[in-house]
């Protein structure tokens, strides 16, 4: 009994080892005195983010964005870097979207022109 109880407890601890840096769950930047929980999972070969709670005030907010997704498709470039998409709630636009991730804050930025106009969000880990 003993044995299956350490093998379970490493295969939890190697799973968690083994998570991409970008899973989890992250805090938006504030703007406007809102902001929103997003959960960044594995979907097909990328990672998908999709808003799970949103805030105004400091309290909970029923957005209508809840449950929409946010980061689109982002796959590994290597080195804490993705690329996919991004969705921009304040005017329903999807754009080219890039995020870095160093240890517990993520660079996202939506893109135009080929990556010459961005504008950017530093997001942070909450999980």
């Amino acid at each position: 009994m003993r044995h299956i109880i350490l093998a379970a407890g490493f295969v939890l601890v190697a799973g968690a080892a083994l998570a991409d840096p970008i899973e989890g769950l992250w805090q938006t930047q504030p703007d406007e005195g809102a902001f929103a929980h997003v959960m960044v999972a594995p979907c097909g070969g990328a990672y998908c983010g999709t808003i799970s709670r949103t805030f105004r005030d400091g309290a909970d907010y029923a957005s209508p964005n809840l449950g929409r997704q946010i980061v689109i498709d982002m796959a590994p470039q290597g080195g804490g870097a993705y690329a996919g998409r991004v969705w921009r709630p304040s005017n329903d636009k999807v754009y080219a979207g890039k995020a870095a991730v160093a240890g517990d804050r993520m660079s996202l930025s939506g893109c135009i022109a080929g990556g010459l106009l961005c504008s950017s969000q530093t997001w942070v880990r909450v999980q």
